[in-house]
């Protein structure tokens, strides 16, 4: 994942094969649990698959979020500048995603 400013000015991140790989991982979890649904499936199994779900989603938010303070804090020493504002987003990123 690599932090872009465009020709507007404009910051965007570029995520990776990692990250697109467990976005379509989660794509497929959440169509398997609507399947389960469709088939009436007990309750228990599904309420356990969407947990799963969640997981998933947190840990991806984690690396997302862990990826771009990673680019901001290698950005600030190169600019001479202090990470702290880039750690405390990064802070309430995560908290906010709970």
């Amino acid at each position: 994942m690599v932090e872009r400013i465009n020709q507007y000015g404009v910051s965007k991140m570029e995520y990776n094969k990692e990250v697109t790989n467990r976005m379509k991982r989660l794509e497929g979890q959440v169509r398997g649990v609507l399947k389960m649904m469709e088939d009436e499936k007990h309750c228990k199994d599904v309420v356990t698959q969407l947990s799963a779900v969640r997981t998933a989603v947190d840990r991806t938010i984690g690396l997302i979020v862990a990826k771009n303070l990673e680019a901001c804090i290698r950005e600030s020493e190169e600019e001479g500048l202090n990470a702290e504002d880039a750690i405390q987003e990064a802070v309430n990123m995560l908290v906010r995603s709970r």
